[in-house]
Formats: C-alpha cells, structure tokens, sequence
C-alpha cells in the first residue's frame, strides 16, 4: 500500500508541477494584457502604431478610388462590397495572390475601411501553434477582417483550426486527453478571411477550395505607375515633372513598392546635387548612381545575366549550379531574381535549366554568338 501511494505521489507531482505558470496566448492575437499595476500593455505586435515623431505620410490609398491600376479587381470589389452592405452581410472570404508589392495588404485595409470594420493583421509564419490562432479568432466581432500574409506558409494544424471556423464560423475545441477526451464547438461571429499569398501552388486545396473569391493581380503598367508616382510625390511635397515621373515609371518593375523606394532616393539626390525637383535628367542620374538601367534591372540581376552568359555560354544552366556560383540561396534566385527577368522575357526556364534570351544580349550589350536561335545560342545535343 506504501508503494502504491508513493507511486500516486510521484505521478501527481509530474503531472502537475508546482507553481508552474500558464501558457500565456493572448499575445499571439495582439491582446493588450493587464500589467502588474492594472494597467494594459501599450503593444499590439499585431496591429502596429506609428510611433510618435514620425512625420513620414503614409503613401498607401486609402479608398478603392485613390487605387490605382488593377481595374478589373477593383470593378469586381466594389460589386462585392456594395452587395454585402445592402444584404448587412460580411464579405465573404478572398484570396489576393501575387508578385510582392502590388498592393495586396492596401486593398485589404481599403476593403475594410469601406465595411466600417476592424482589420485584424498577422502573417503565416509567425502562427506556429493552433492556440494562436485560436487566440485571434475568438477576439474577432462581427463582419472583422482577419488578414493573413503569407498564408501560403501555414502549418497543417493551423489550416485544420481554419476549416470550420471559415466554412461554419466555429471553432472545435478538444478537452482532456485519452479516452475520456471530448470535443466541444464554440460559436464564432461571421467574419471576413484575407489571405496574400505570392506563392498559390504550395496552398493545400482544401484551403483553397473555402475561399469565396480570388484574384491574382498583375503587374502594372508603366502609366499607373506614373500616376502612383506623380501621387506620392505629392503626398511628399516633392516637385516633379511629367518626365521624371514617366523615367522613374519605366524602371520601376512594374511594382509600386518599388515605384515609392525609387521616388524616395531620386528625392534625396535631387535635394543635395540639384535644386529639389525631379525631372528627367536627375531621375536618370539618380538611378545609374544607384545602378538601376532603362528595364529597372539592378546589378544583381545584371550580375546574374552575365553569369549565364559568360560563364556557362548562355546555359542551358541549373538553378542550383546559379545559386552557389551567386553565393545565394536557391530559394532566393528563384523568388527574388528570375520572376522578374521572366516576365521581362531576358530568360527563359527549360528542362535543361536557364537560358538567356536575345533581349538579354541586346540589353546587355553583349554581341550574339554565332548560329543562335530564337535569341539562345545553340548548343551540340547530348545524344
């Protein structure tokens, strides 16, 4: 009997250790806890502030109005809110995919603002167990935008927690362990799931499957992006000219992060080396000093083009034979530097790996060797 109750000692002291303190989630959903004084802890990790001081406008639009470009996208958004407000309905839940910096988060903080409701951000990688995402769920009201970037890399566990909660708005909560395990259901307000995603095939299908709407947005046209230019530079109160915004358009990628990162340095050079205004002589000199060229290639890129090209005779080529010859990852190559270079058409992907294209050689000034076709040069056949 002695044994048996020092056994039954010894298992409750490891099962419930003392004075061991409880798991704390409520920052996982950007809570505001209670400090030691009574007080709330002014950190939102989730829903940042600006801090104080920082006088620096904001260049996001704020209305579907003052968004620029993505016409077709914006048409159909501005049915689906219309639609909701009349039926006094949440929106129902959208996927936005796309290359970075086309304005996936500004629509989603648009959208919200149209349905005079809280928008709740946080990011996939930054969800690594279910009680976080139980945590923001259960602090969501009705008709909230809950807006997950990256959402492509969410972990399986946090994707079961999302099935019912976007399909019946409920969340399935297990209690105890073992046989006398059960499941209750705890009701959840109808809200709103934005998902940015810039990679849609590493999402599961199932997932997929519960989203109402999706878009992928496209990169803009040299026009828009002249015009998201000509706007921040007056947000900024920086002159600019009608040339110097189309210079810095056409280098800009066709994003319009990149269009604001540009407009900001073209502003510090022509504040120290001209008289503050940006035409199109200082935007050129501004962006060969930061080795930006007339397709808004960088030096990486150059870098990379000329690898192809005078190391491997213009491939075919292995992206992973690239990235060590580059010092980068093979991740990054892929995600960083081809997407664009494809879509500018300055290398093609095959089965045998990378390939320069013609534009390549012209733009890179580089003479064609002999006997190429279709802007590749041609290569012996392995059989």
């Amino acid at each position: 009997m002695a044994d048996r109750d020092e056994f039954m000692d010894d298992f409750t002291v490891r099962r419930e250790p003392p004075n061991e303190p409880e798991e704390d989630i409520t920052g996982a959903a950007g809570w505001s806890a209670p400090d030691a004084s009574g007080g709330s802890r002014a950190e939102r990790p989730l829903d940042p502030e600006p801090l104080e001081g920082d006088d620096e406008p904001t260049l996001r639009p704020r209305t579907l109005d003052e968004f620029v470009g993505q016409e077709k996208l914006k048409e159909n958004l501005n049915i689906f809110v219309e639609a909701a407000k009349r039926r006094g309905e949440a929106l129902d839940h959208m996927l936005l995919a796309g290359p970075p910096g086309l304005g996936k988060t500004s629509l989603c903080r648009i959208l919200a603002q149209e349905m005079g409701v809280q928008l709740h951000p946080t990011s996939g990688p930054t969800l690594e167990r279910a009680g976080d995402m139980a945590a923001i769920l259960t602090s969501l009201d009705e008709g909230d935008f809950l807006f997950i970037d990256e959402i492509h890399r969410l972990n399986r566990q946090i994707e079961e927690v999302l099935y019912p909660a976007m399909e019946d708005f409920a969340l399935d909560i297990v209690l105890g362990q073992g046989p006398s395990a059960r499941t209750i259901r705890m009701d959840l307000p109808r809200f709103t799931l934005v998902g940015a995603t810039t990679r849609t095939g590493l999402m599961t299908k199932p997932l997929l499957d519960r989203f109402g709407f999706s878009e992928t947005m496209d990169y803009y046209r040299p026009e828009d992006l002249r015009k998201i230019i000509e706007r921040s530079a007056r947000i900024l109160d920086v002159p600019i000219t009608e040339d110097g915004a189309s210079q810095l358009a056409r280098r800009s990628r066709g994003t319009p992060r990149v269009a604001n990162r540009l407009l900001r340095r073209v502003r510090d050079y022509a504040e120290v080396r001209s008289d503050g205004t940006i035409d199109e002589e200082t935007a050129k000199a501004a962006l060969e000093m930061q080795g930006v060229d007339e397709l808004g290639l960088s030096r990486a890129d150059r870098d990379y083009l000329l690898l192809i090209i005078e190391k491997f005779d213009g491939g075919p080529v292995g992206v992973g034979t690239i990235s060590v010859a580059l010092g980068e990852a093979r991740d990054t190559v892929e995600d960083v530097y081809e997407p664009f270079l494809l879509q500018s058409g300055l290398i093609q992907r095959t089965s045998r790996g990378r390939i320069t294209t013609r534009r390549a050689y012209e733009h890179l000034g580089v003479p064609l060797p002999g006997g190429s076709r279709n802007g590749a040069p041609d290569h012996e056949p392995l059989w």
